[in-house]
């Protein structure tokens, strides 16, 4: 059995207007990976993500989702082991309640009323919305729309979770919250977790792997630190590393730090920082 999750083949997408949003997409995605696709606004990412949810087709190439073409034939399984969460969680929020808007996706598949319930109330569970089964979505904050728009999704118990921007609109405090969030529901239920963002700081938090799109094309890929290290290609995607990985850099161009021990996050930065002092006491000793 195969151990790809998502597979593109030569994609190429353009839209009616003739915008060309994909142009020779190639790429793999294991299963149980997290995978970030980083790039500026415009880049293609939402159209990307939407391939991989079956949402789109392709103008030219091939997408494959758990070893299946995405077609008329296939689309009904692959919707159902993909779970796509929009940037606006208002586009995904149209009931009258969170729980009838969490429990409308099982309820559509035919399952007994019993098991519904029970689906839907785990699902707000496990986002933390217990106890908002009959608020009115519009009233929610924007990080408890984003964690409802979650559990519709976590609901239909997908085996491939995808996420548009899901920093956007968001305080540092609900931006902190909800990436644990998401990492932590893709490692529970080991899933294969996509994200697409903008947002430099998510990659060195989550990512086995990360890409960098912009224009419709993947400039590089690798683990976070080889593609923070590409700053030609960053600057061609407008995009800047971390502001940790940036100071340590010039660290390490002063023989402050070591280039060795690039830290992505700031928990990182603060353990080196207290490792440098260290050797500095000794060797002064």
């Amino acid at each position: 059995m195969s151990n790809i999750a998502i597979e593109l083949k030569d994609l190429s997408y353009v839209y009616p207007d003739g915008f060309l949003a994909l142009d020779h997409v190639d790429l793999e995605v294991t299963k149980g990976e997290m995978v970030v696709f980083l790039g500026p606004n415009g880049a293609g990412k939402s159209t990307l993500l939407l391939q991989m949810a079956g949402v789109l087709r392709p103008s030219q190439g091939e997408v494959r989702i758990l070893g299946m073409t995405v077609n008329d034939k296939n689309i009904r399984h692959i919707r159902k082991n993909v779970g796509l969460i929009f940037q606006n969680p208002d586009d995904q929020l149209f009931c009258n309640t969170v729980f009838e808007d969490v429990a409308y996706g099982p309820s559509n598949l035919g399952l007994p009323e019993e098991e519904v319930v029970s689906i839907a109330r785990e699902a707000l569970r496990e986002v933390g919305l217990e106890g908002y089964e009959n608020r009115l979505p519009h009233h929610l904050s924007e990080g408890e729309k984003k964690k409802a728009a979650i559990a519709t999704v976590l609901s239909m118990q997908p085996e491939i979770l995808i996420v548009d921007e899901p920093t956007a609109n968001l305080d540092r405090k609900s931006r902190e919250e909800l990436i644990e969030l998401i990492t932590k529901l893709s490692r529970e239920r080991k899933s294969t977790l996509v994200i697409a963002t903008h947002d430099v700081d998510i990659p060195s938090e989550i990512a086995d792997r990360m890409f960098v799109l912009n224009k419709g094309r993947i400039l590089t890929e690798g683990t976070v630190r080889e593609v923070f290290s590409r700053l030609d290609l960053l600057r061609e995607a407008r995009l800047e590393p971390p502001s940790v990985f940036r100071l340590f850099s010039t660290m390490a161009e002063r023989n402050i730090a070591s280039p060795r021990t690039m830290p992505l996050t700031i928990e990182a930065a603060l353990k080196e920082i207290r490792d440098i002092l260290e050797r500095q006491r000794l060797s002064k000793a």
